[in-house]
């Protein structure tokens, strides 16, 4: 089920990218939540459809099946994401409630991806959007992110988060994301912080 003119509520955290204690290593420092919510009402029209996508040689994927791990980790790095242990990928990956993947047909190689994770009920969060840098541009970002709130709107979750950085927010907006109107934000918990006190 779709919901229509609803506004949903998620946090929006800069930067990008998308730390997990048990997925990287990466150690950021400057975590700043942005809170913001989703207005489904646009949900319903793919901006690029399946059928088009796949004249183009692009195949949409919504599990790990034959999904190369190592390849989809090069494409993390591309963008980059730190290089990331393809074990804690896969077990990442096991735990994720909604996930697409774009694969160019002709290279049997993922070039666009994102997934999400939550609680299967009330709150989700998207992560790991990335679009391979050589097929940037024609719309396998905004795909992949449409199909991911789609599937998870239709599971009825409906309060959706997204880390993005501040440069790219511009790029959710027209996806639905907008900044809060209540202007709350959401916080981190940050290792480096709870030292220092």
């Amino acid at each position: 089920m779709l919901l229509h003119g609803t506004t949903l509520s998620l946090p929006i955290r800069s930067p990008l990218r998308f730390p997990s204690p048990s997925i990287t290593h990466n150690n950021h420092n400057n975590h700043h939540l942005r809170k913001f919510s989703l207005s489904s009402s646009s949900q319903h029209t793919y901006a690029i459809s399946d059928e088009e996508l796949a004249s183009r040689g692009f195949l949409f994927r919504r599990t790990i099946e034959n999904l190369n791990l190592d390849q989809l980790n090069s494409v993390f790095v591309a963008v980059g994401f730190p290089k990331r242990d393809t074990d804690k990928i896969k077990v990442a990956l096991e735990h994720t409630d909604s996930l697409v993947w774009v694969e160019y047909e002709t290279t049997k190689r993922p070039v666009a991806f994102a997934r999400a994770t939550g609680d299967g009920v009330f709150n989700a969060i998207i992560w790991d959007v990335v679009v391979d840098p050589s097929f940037q541009g024609i719309g396998l970002g905004k795909a992949v992110i449409e199909r991911v709130v789609e599937e998870l709107l239709e599971k009825g979750i409906t309060n959706i988060a997204l880390y993005s950085e501040p440069r790219v927010l511009g790029f959710y907006r027209p996806l639905g994301f907008v900044s809060d109107p209540d202007g709350i934000r959401g916080m981190v918990y940050s290792r480096k912080n709870n030292r220092n006190n």
